[in-house]
């Protein structure tokens, strides 16, 4: 099933703060989950909105920047490598979004967000199956999300260039786990996901 064929999203009505809400990171073996809320602003429309991963990099980036500017707020918010192994990692996500959330100003009244289940914030709202084809709030979550993970990996590249973080960007690739049989885990690996589970002393 296409996104346009889902049924149409229910807002209760219109004038509500809704931030769109959407994460990016949860399978990588190194980093943070990141998340991201975004409320738009309908007088200030951006043309191009879309899942960030249907985007080249350079057009994400400068989607990123027309969002910063134009929307009338967003925040992002991170769970890290330790509280991904500590939470899990489901967990470790709904934290980093209800963290983005509360990072709003002015704050969201009505959430949107990515996927099928709601992250356990006060607020209320609606999780949404394909929600960033759907709507464009949670469209401007994951692109600010994914191009602030990313940024991250690049920092990362440059503290440890052999690993190819800049390629891969964290994801279990044949050059990810080779560079990991080679080099050893860092700190910034998950040590709950494998291949490093039950393996502390790698660490």
């Amino acid at each position: 099933m296409n996104a346009r064929d889902w049924p149409p999203i229910e807002i209760p009505y219109e004038g509500l703060y809704l931030a769109g809400v959407d994460e990016v990171g949860r399978g990588p073996l190194v980093g943070s989950v990141v998340a991201a809320a975004v409320i738009l602003d309908p007088a200030r429309p951006i043309e191009g909105l879309t899942d960030s991963k249907k985007l080249s990099d350079r057009k994400r980036r400068a989607l990123d920047l027309l969002i910063r500017e134009r929307a009338c707020a967003f925040a992002l918010g991170e769970a890290s490598p330790g509280e991904i192994d500590e939470l899990n990692v489901y967990h470790a996500t709904h934290l980093a979004m209800r963290r983005a959330v509360d990072g709003l100003t002015p704050s969201a009244e009505y959430l949107l967000v990515d996927g099928n289940r709601l992250p356990e914030h006060a607020l209320p709202g609606q999780a949404v199956v394909k929600g960033d084809l759907r709507h464009q709030a949670i469209a401007a979550a994951s692109i600010i999300a994914k191009v602030a993970r990313d940024d991250q990996m690049l920092k990362l590249d440059r503290r440890y260039p052999d690993y190819g973080f800049a390629q891969h960007k964290g994801y279990p690739t044949k050059a990810h786990l080779e560079a990991i049989d080679r080099l050893g885990p860092i700190a910034d690996h998950r040590r709950s996901f494998s291949p490093f589970k039950g393996q502390v002393d790698l660490f």
